[in-house]
C-alpha cells in the first residue's frame, strides 16, 4: 500500500525530482545573502575558495531542510492548491525516500563547512536547519499565528553564516543583515498568505489571515513594512555603509511601502501577489545595494 500523499505507485525517480524537493528559489535567496555577507565581511575580496566551500555547504543545508520540510507538510501538501505539485504529492517520490536525500544532503553539508570553512559556520548552519525545518515546520507553523514572525529567525541567519565563514566570528553588522531579513520576512510572507487564505485554513495551518482576518493582515504588511524602512536605515547611520547603500535603501523601501499601501486599500489575491512579488525583488535589491556601496568610495 502507498502513503496517502503520494498517490499512485511511483514513477521512475529522475534529478528533476529531487530538485523539485530542494526549493531552489527559496534556496537561490539564502545563497546570494549569504554571499552578500561573505563579502561585506572584510574591506577587500574575501577569499574565493572560502565563499565558493561556504556557498555549497550553505546552500546544500538549505536544500536539506526544504526536503524535510516536504516531508513533514506532506498531508498539508497534498490538500493545498499551491502545493499539489511537490513531488510528494504527484507521487513521484517516496516519503523515506525524500527523508534519506534530506539526510545526505545535510550530512554532505556539515562536512562541507566542517573541513574546508569552520566549526562555528557548521555549528551556526545546523541551527539553522533544524530551526526551520523541525522548530519551524513541526511546532510554530501550526502553534501561533505569529509563527512566521518567531520562524523566520532560521531564514535570516544567510548573512550570518557568510560573514563567520569568512572571519569565524559574529560581529555586529552581520546581525544587522539578520534584522534585515527578520524584519522583512513577516510582510513578505503574510503577502502571500492574503492570497492563499483559502489554502491554509483548508489545512487548520494557523496563518494571521486565516486566525484575525485579511484586514488585520493588510495592517500587519503595513506596519511592518514601515518598520523595515526604518531598519534598512540602520546600516547607514551606523557607518557600516554609505550614501549608496542609502539612496538603494529609500528607492527600494519607498516601493515597498507603496505596494504594502495599495494592499491596504486592496484585499485583492492580485495585489496581494504584487505585494509578494515585490518583496523579493525588495530583497535582492537592498543586498546588492550593500554589496555595491561596499565597493564604491563615495
Amino acid at each position: 500500500m502507498t502513503d496517502k500523499t503520494s498517490g499512485a505507485t511511483p514513477r521512475p525517480l529522475s534529478w528533476k525530482t529531487y530538485l523539485g524537493l530542494c526549493k531552489l528559489n527559496v534556496v537561490g535567496h539564502i545563497v546570494f545573502t549569504a554571499i552578500i555577507g561573505m563579502f561585506l565581511a572584510v574591506p577587500g575580496l574575501p577569499p574565493l575558495d572560502v565563499v565558493v566551500w561556504a556557498s555549497l555547504g550553505i546552500g546544500l543545508a538549505a536544500s536539506s531542510a526544504a526536503a524535510l520540510n516536504h516531508f513533514l507538510d506532506r498531508k498539508a501538501d497534498a490538500e493545498m492548491a499551491r502545493t499539489q505539485g511537490r513531488p510528494l504529492p504527484k507521487g513521484e517520490i517516496e516519503p523515506a525516500q525524500v527523508v534519506g536525500f534530506a539526510l545526505v544532503l545535510g550530512a554532505l553539508s556539515m562536512l562541507i563547512l566542517l573541513v574546508f570553512v569552520n566549526a562555528l559556520t557548521a555549528f551556526l548552519t545546523f541551527l539553522s536547519l533544524i530551526g526551520y525545518a523541525f522548530i519551524y515546520t513541526v511546532y510554530l507553523k501550526r502553534a501561533t499565528p505569529q509563527n512566521i514572525v518567531i520562524g523566520g529567525a532560521a531564514g535570516a541567519a544567510p548573512p550570518v553564516l557568510g560573514w563567520c565563514a569568512i572571519t569565524g566570528s559574529v560581529h555586529p553588522y552581520s546581525l544587522l543583515l539578520f534584522l534585515l531579513i527578520f524584519v522583512w520576512t513577516p510582510p513578505h510572507f503574510w503577502a502571500l498568505a492574503i492570497a492563499r487564505c483559502d489554502d491554509y485554513a483548508k489545512v487548520n495551518i494557523p496563518m494571521l489571515p486565516v486566525t484575525h482576518g485579511i484586514p488585520v493582515t493588510q495592517l500587519h504588511v503595513l506596519l511592518y513594512t514601515v518598520l523595515l524602512f526604518l531598519v534598512s536605515l540602520l546600516p547607514y547611520l551606523t557607518h557600516m555603509s554609505g550614501l549608496v547603500y542609502l539612496a538603494g535603501a529609500i528607492g527600494f523601501g519607498a516601493a515597498f511601502l507603496y505596494y504594502a499601501w495599495r494592499l491596504k486599500r486592496e484585499a485583492s489575491n492580485a495585489a496581494a501577489m504584487k505585494t509578494f512579488r515585490y518583496s523579493l525583488i525588495y530583497l535582492v535589491g537592498i543586498f546588492s545595494s550593500l554589496l555595491i556601496d561596499h565597493y564604491v568610495s563615495w
